[in-house]
């Protein structure tokens, strides 16, 4: 039953993160948000309107109004998982002899991936106010399609360079938008997209680091053990052979937490990772999520990405974003 019930717990947690993702990304148009849409839509016909109306504001509160929850979330719990490797990971393996520069290698990523945390968070993305309009108005062409010339954004009231977009959270136009994370608390934008790239490889790298070392110190104890030659008597009274089942069992009665670290850390990794190649899909081909997705309502052959550069011309626009040039003196 336990490991049933932990089980579903994994699910659950798979399934939320993947509608965290998809929520928090900006993505309006995708699949999962239409089919909350729907979702709403049906459960508010029979819910009271005083208790949908009240959800509503909660939900908007939560996701469309800077607030540092989100911050708070990540750090603590990147502070459950380096609390776990550090009280019981650590010292096992040590015990086991594993090497140190091993052991000490998600700290040093730890250390790097807060510093680019801080850089996305503190970092102005690019906001594009009255005041410096004129330092992007001209740093990308306008396409025609996504970007008309001479727009003007209704909220802000500034014109509206090429590439940029309104964020309705931090309430500014923002230069090379791609979206809001919540996660950091601020757009990606022209100017910490370098250090978000930075962010997300090196969370990935946290993750993928400590799922190989736990996992190694597991395989370790299994094999030390000699658990696969033994047999166990099942609910009839049988002996049987140990299997992967009995042995994944064992372990999550024996070690639960660093089990159930390993799991999520497993999750993180392939989601994180997944993610960050995407990130660098789009910077080798200069686009924007923002305009990656936008793309996709177009008919075939009715938008073409007009901003790339060639893959190390696109490197580094991101390394040095472009602005307007100066003009010529006489």
């Amino acid at each position: 039953m336990d490991f049933l019930v932990l089980f579903l717990l994994y699910v659950i947690l798979v399934l939320l993160t993947i509608l965290l993702v998809c929520l928090y990304s900006g993505r309006k148009q995708s699949w999962p948000s239409r089919t909350v849409d729907c979702l709403v839509q049906v459960l508010s016909r029979v819910i009271p309107a005083q208790v949908h109306g009240a959800a509503q504001r909660g939900l908007h509160r939560l996701f469309h109004t800077r607030h540092c929850l989100f911050v708070a979330l990540h750090l603590a719990l990147e502070v459950l998982v380096y609390g776990e490797y550090s009280w019981e990971v650590f010292g096992y393996c040590q015990e086991l002899e594993f090497g140190l520069p091993l052991l000490l290698l998600p700290y040093l990523l730890l250390t790097v991936n807060m510093g680019f945390f801080v850089l996305c968070s503190k970092t102005d993305p690019g906001a594009v106010t009255k005041a410096n309009q004129a330092l992007f108005l001209h740093a990308y062409a306008y396409d025609g399609v996504m970007f008309e010339k001479g727009a003007k954004c209704a909220a802000c009231s500034v014109r509206k360079p090429a590439r940029s977009k309104h964020c309705g959270v931090c309430c500014a136009c923002v230069h090379r938008f791609d979206h809001h994370c919540v996660w950091v608390n601020n757009c990606i934008g022209a100017f910490n997209a370098r250090y978000f790239l930075v962010y997300l490889l090196t969370l990935s790298a946290m993750a993928t680091a400590i799922a190989v070392i736990t996992a190694a110190f597991l395989i370790q104890v299994v094999s030390l053990s000699n658990l696969m030659l033994g047999y166990y008597t099942d609910d009839q009274g049988q002996d049987r052979p140990v299997d992967t089942v009995f042995v994944i069992q064992h372990l999550f009665l024996t070690f639960p937490r660093m089990v159930f670290m390993l799991g999520f850390v497993i999750v993180l990794a392939i989601i994180l990772g997944s993610y960050f190649c995407f990130g660098l899909y789009l910077v080798l081909t200069n686009q924007t999520s923002y305009e990656w997705f936008k793309s996709r309502r177009f008919k075939s052959g009715a938008y073409t990405n007009i901003y790339s550069r060639g893959v190390w011309g696109n490197l580094v626009e991101i390394a040095k974003p472009l602005m307007s040039p100066e003009p010529k003196r006489q």
